[in-house]
């Protein structure tokens, strides 16, 4: 008799430690890239410069943005420019102010209607800025050399 509850107690203690094992686990690790996760978003025009630019181009910012690697992957699109677009840029800075450069963007796709994709690492001043609404992008022209369109960014967390 004894035998057979001490195999019963081994039988139970390894079932119950393997139940707790499995609750333990759950499929929403907190070291889940997901949570870290930021969508972009932001359009421009020239009555978003700073003084304001009196143009018809538009443009569209999408991005994610990742708080663990600091790193912003984005596409940037315009159309309707008054010429080639000849830089592309972010800048630290409130809605109405001018601010300072935090990285050039590459033009991968120019034209009057083009388009910057890329990606950007951050640092955690700019990530601030970022997630704070204080960040936004230029897109400019040899006939607005400054820039000819803005886009205020917004990040919403996935």
């Amino acid at each position: 008799m004894k035998t057979f509850f001490r195999k019963y107690f081994v039988f139970a203690s390894v079932a119950l430690v393997s139940a707790f094992g499995f609750v333990g686990c759950d499929s929403n690790d907190d070291d889940d890239v997901d949570d870290n996760s930021y969508e972009v978003r932001g359009n421009s025009s020239g009555s978003q410069m700073v003084p304001a630019v009196s143009v018809t181009g538009t443009g569209s910012f999408n991005g994610t943005y990742n708080t663990q690697t600091n790193v912003l992957a984005y596409t940037m699109t315009w159309t309707g420019l008054t010429g080639n677009a000849t830089a592309a840029g972010f800048y630290n800075g409130a809605v109405g102010v001018n601010g300072s450069l935090v990285a050039n963007a590459a033009i991968t796709t120019s034209g009057s209607t083009g388009a910057s994709v890329g990606t950007v690492t951050l640092t955690e001043a700019q990530e601030s800025a970022l997630l704070g609404g204080t960040m936004y992008y230029v897109v400019s022209t040899a006939t607005n050399v400054n820039g000819e369109i803005r886009g205020q960014l917004t990040a919403t967390a996935d």
